[in-house]
């Protein structure tokens, strides 16, 4: 990599979640720049087959190693093949997710519902009937949203702290994750106090959410509505973005809410471009020196909580 017209040292990065959709192409994105990627995937074919994707365009830098961020065995072992193979860790971007729904994907694309509509959580009414939230589904979206990237985080913390240039960490979070679609002031309140949020406060809101899931006490408890799961599962990896940052001053700690994009995870509802998602990943993880840390970016832009 060239910096100023000098040689800069080789960087390394990991991404979540990377056989496709926004995860491949911030993959093809911090490889055309010259960093060495480690594309992960749970599924090894599909991740091997991604990676060979990307060889034939001439991005030889890109390895493959498989990743299941619910099995602490599989993160152990990327750990260790990181730190047998680079001795280090510049670049983290946790972009692995899940909906914590079950849909019915034939009747939601016959809604056809606009993209405006999508992000206002007007399509609340809309979609009752073709998309169910189940308590084995949040329990999954929040294992992979929030547990998962605690997990994976704390595997690698080791080998970012040897970067030779300061760690970026880049969490993939959500419009959905903004604090001003949570109903509920005291909920709100409690996830914005920079001050006192610790793991346990969170693990603690989390525990409470399924709890009203179960008993069906989510409008009463102040949730958010439209896409109640994967929503609070954003808003306290956002918070846990926040808290780390903090313990980790040395390190640029951010996330990113990259964009509507036309990706799995929405069932193809979003308008824009994968090449257009990855941007705002792309940036948080080759911030400068001295960069922004501990923020949320709406796309390549800092937005509020």
């Amino acid at each position: 990599m060239e910096v100023n017209g000098k040689q800069s040292p080789e960087k390394y990065a990991v991404v979540t979640g990377a056989n496709k959709g926004i995860g491949l192409e911030t993959v093809r994105q911090l490889a055309s720049q010259g960093v060495t990627v480690v594309l992960t995937a749970r599924d090894e074919k599909r991740g091997i087959d991604a990676t060979s994707s990307l060889h034939k365009m001439g991005l030889t830098s890109v390895v493959f190693h498989q990743l299941d961020v619910l099995d602490p065995i599989s993160i152990e072992s990327l750990a260790n093949f990181i730190r047998d193979r680079f001795g280090r860790l510049d670049i983290l971007v946790n972009n692995a997710g899940a909906s914590g729904v079950v849909v019915d994907e034939a009747r939601l694309r016959a809604l056809n519902i606009d993209p405006e509509t999508w992000l206002s959580g007007k399509a609340i009414n809309m979609i009752q009937e073709v998309i169910k939230t189940t308590y084995e589904k949040a329990e999954e979206c929040l294992n992979t949203n929030y547990f998962g990237v605690r997990r994976v985080t704390e595997a690698l913390l080791p080998l970012l702290q040897l970067s030779t240039s300061g760690a970026r960490i880049v969490n993939v979070s959500s419009l959905r994750s903004e604090l001003r679609r949570i109903r509920s002031e005291e909920l709100r309140n409690e996830l914005n106090d920079i001050e006192t949020l610790n793991e346990e406060k969170l693990e603690a809101i989390l525990k409470r959410f399924l709890h009203d899931l179960k008993e069906h006490r989510l409008e009463a408890g102040g949730w958010s509505l439209m896409l109640p799961t994967y929503s609070i599962s954003k808003a306290t990896l956002n918070a846990y973005t926040r808290v780390l940052a903090k313990r980790y001053p040395n390190m640029l700690i951010n996330c990113v809410h990259p964009g509507y994009v036309n990706t799995d995870l929405n069932w193809h509802t979003g308008p824009m471009t994968v090449e257009e998602g990855a941007r705002g990943p792309v940036k948080c993880a080759l911030l400068p020196n001295g960069g922004p840390t501990g923020y949320y970016y709406d796309q390549t832009e800092v937005a509020g909580f």
